[in-house]
């Protein structure tokens, strides 16, 4: 994996390019020669955190509307007085 840095000034003038940069790799962003901050892609921060999806983000996908749901159903008044005796 290829490692791109960028200062913080690189990365002001060229934000674009950064974040194609960022496609081959982590673009690490210097800050007075020291590094600061880390481009990635979002797949790439998804790998990296194992992040999974929520089911509202799988709903926000495109297509999502073709999807049928059968509704459950309904339970019961699940509340009940508790027995103090």
């Amino acid at each position: 994996m290829t490692q791109i840095i960028y200062s913080s000034r690189q990365f002001n003038q060229d934000a674009s390019g950064a974040k194609k940069a960022a496609e081959e790799g982590p673009v690490i962003i210097t800050d007075r020669g020291r590094p600061a901050h880390v481009l990635l892609t979002f797949e790439a921060y998804k790998k990296l955190t194992g992040a999974r999806l929520k089911i509202v983000d799988l709903l926000a996908m495109p297509g999502s509307e073709n999807v049928e749901f059968e509704i459950p159903p309904r339970v019961g008044d699940p509340a009940r007085a508790a027995d103090l005796g």
